[in-house]
This record gives C-alpha cells, structure tokens and sequence, in this order.
C-alpha cells in the first residue's frame, strides 16, 4: 500500500533499520534511533540499485516521489539514471581531517595523543578504509566488542564517543548521511564508574593532611600534595605549575588556555595557608621555571606517578585516593557545607555548556571564590587540629 503522511507519523522503530514501501521503487528507510531515509531501487541491465533521496520531513513525501518519477524517466528514455557519484573518502581520511580541525587546535597535546592512539590502536587498522558512508553500524559495533573482549570496557566506551564525533563531522561535512555510532548506544557491557577514590569523611580528612605534613620525604613532592589540597587543580596542572603563573600581590594563579584541558583560562584564588606554601618552595626552586621541577632535570617537571607513589608510602592505598581525588574530596566537602554549586564548579574548572560563554567567564564568581577557597584552606586546617596561623 502506498505511503501517506499519517502513515508515516505513525511508523514505529525497530531493534534494527528495515524498509516501509511506497510504490515503483520508493521506500522509506527506518532506522533504530527514528531517522527516516528515501532510498529508490532500481535494476540497471539486470543489476540492482540503490540511491538515497534525502530525509524525511526534509524532504517530503511529495519531493521524494517527484525524484523518483524523474530518475525512472530517464530510464525510460534510455538515460542513465544517476550521476557518476563522486568518490566518498575513507573513514582514516575523514578522521585526519577531524583531527585537524576540531582536535588539534582546541585541546591539550596530552588529550590530543590520546585520542590519536586509540584510533590507531582499535579503529584505523579495521575500518580506516573503508568509504565513511559505507560502513554498518554491526562493522563499528564489532571493532568495539575486540576492545571489550580485552577486558577494557572503559575505553569502548570512550572510543565509541570519539567514533560519534567523527562520523557527526561527516554528516556535517556531506561525507556520510548519519551517525551510525548513534545505532550503538546501550550495545556496549556498561563501564564500571571511576569516580577517583577520594577521603571524604572529615576525620579521615584530618588524617591525610596530618600525613602530609609530617612527609618525610622531597620537600618539593610535600609542597605539591599540599598544594593539591588546597586549590584542588588537576594532577596535570599542578605538575606544570610555573613561577610565571603566581601573582602573590593579587593572591592569584593564572593558568593559560593552552594548559587547561578545555584551552580556557583558569584563575585560581590563592588562601594564605596556599601562598605560605609557594612561599615556602621560592628559595629551593624560584630560580628555575616550575614549582616542582624533576630530581633529574630543572627543565622538566615532576612525572605524573610521583605524587601518587608518596601517597603509596604513606599508606594511601589506591582504592582510598589517588592525587585527582583531592578535586572530589573538595567538590564533595564543599557541597556538603552550602557553597554555591556554580561557584565550586567554576573553580574546579569544569565545562561551561555554552562554549563562547565560557570564553569570557574564566573569571566568574571571582569574589565569591575567593571567600570559598580561604574557607575551604581554613575548614582542612580545622581537620588537622593544629589550628595553625599562617
């Protein structure tokens, strides 16, 4: 029976995409997330073809069977029914060129190698060429159960977001029609939450800033755990704190864009108790570039495992904190004891939605910030119990 508009309205999905007939070759091409294609099926000296004639509702049912009648007759007159389609570029190729327009200028390298690895590791090798318009969602889906068959459901899940990206670019770019990873969602074993371990409980709080004062080992290493504490930065950016960055008069560390993970600014209000500590480093380390430079070179900082491995010699298991869940046991703590909730997630220096808007307001909630993290420096000092003036 011949397609109408209300017949249409009422089509319903499918586990899997399946065809609705029209008439002389017209059908409607119903995929599991409610996308609707026009596909026309021809047979050109005895072989059969296949065209897309766009979206519905873009293209209405009308549109679609005026195609339609217009590419049977140029059958009819003898014609060929399609143009030569151009040729579609691979999915490596599609995948470069994303990678040097909406990657490369935006996120940090550190961020950028990784994305880059994963594709080359799980991706590439199987599907990079392949035309990006060609490939099924059961080919993306089976690139993705090798990941999980490696016991690392985390990262399919992570490769599937960045597979999603990419084909968006395609759709974008007029390379490919649709986001097969879109297909793809609840496919994957669901990934075990990491939530950074973290102390949350005050006394336990208390317990691991007692510890950290009383480390016995590099005086540099102590001075970042503190300061970890205090300003609850990433890992990454304490590591490559640098003299430059600190304006002890405004009680300030700025961070440029291009070391924040998102390429945006960061202003962090810095509490007596942070200060005295950077103070406290300027005689053994204001010389050179970094706060906390490596043992076997000034020129470079510490390596990501040595905060880490002091809280291993302390006794800090890895299920009890890591050196990133300092930031929850901030985010958690200051939740709990009313501060605004856009104020702390300004200063943890989380994604504001709206991209341009968060171009400009590195800076908001400043005063309010301020008053939250000498709060916050005052709040683990009471924890200790050493009621320390600093």
């Amino acid at each position: 029976m011949p397609l109408s508009d209300a017949r249409i309205k009422k089509i319903e999905t499918r586990e899997k995409a399946y065809m609705v007939r029209d008439d002389r070759g017209l059908y409607l091409e119903v995929q599991p997330n409610g996308a609707k294609y026009w596909r026309i099926r021809l047979w050109e000296k005895g072989k059969e073809i296949r065209r897309s004639l766009g979206v519905y509702p873009e293209v209405s049912l009308a549109q679609a069977r005026q195609k339609r009648d217009e590419i049977r007759a140029k059958v009819a007159a003898g014609g060929a029914p399609f143009e030569t389609p151009k040729r579609v570029p691979t999915l490596e190729e599609v995948t470069r060129e994303w990678l040097d327009t909406k990657v490369l200028p935006i996120r940090v390298p550190r961020h950028t190698e990784t994305i880059v690895s994963r594709l080359n590791r799980f991706v590439l090798p199987f599907l990079g060429r392949h035309p990006i318009d060609s490939i099924k969602p059961h080919e993306l889906l089976a690139v993705l159960r090798r990941i999980e068959a490696g016991g690392i459901h985390e990262t399919a899940h992570r490769v599937l977001q960045i597979c999603g990206q990419v084909f968006r670019y395609g759709v974008a770019t007029g390379r490919c029609p649709r986001d097969i990873a879109a297909d793809l969602r609840g496919a994957l074993i669901p990934a075990k939450k990491d939530h950074h371990s973290s102390i949350t409980d005050p006394r336990g709080v208390g317990g691991l800033m007692r510890a950290i004062d009383d480390y016995q080992g590099s005086f540099i290493v102590k001075c970042a755990m503190q300061l970890s504490a205090l300003t609850f930065t990433r890992p990454s950016e304490i590591r490559n704190a640098e003299w430059a960055e600190f304006d002890i008069e405004k009680a300030e560390w700025r961070i440029p864009a291009n070391k924040m993970k998102m390429r945006r600014i960061h202003v962090i209000p810095l509490s007596r108790q942070a200060i005295a500590v950077i103070e406290s480093l300027r005689h053994l380390t204001g010389t050179g570039r970094y706060l906390f430079p490596s043992v076997r070179s000034n020129s470079r900082p510490i390596s990501d495992a040595t905060v880490v491995a002091a809280l291993r010699r302390m006794g800090f298991e890895k299920g009890e904190m890591t050196h990133h869940g300092f930031r929850s046991m901030a985010s958690t703590i200051l939740n709990e004891n009313s501060w605004r909730a856009d104020a702390i997630e300004r200063q943890l220096a989380h994604v504001e939605g709206n991209s341009v808007r968060a171009a400009y307001n590195y800076a908001e909630h400043l005063e309010t910030r301020r008053e939250m993290m000498q709060w916050w420096a005052d709040w683990l000092d009471k924890q200790k119990g050493l009621n320390k003036s600093f």
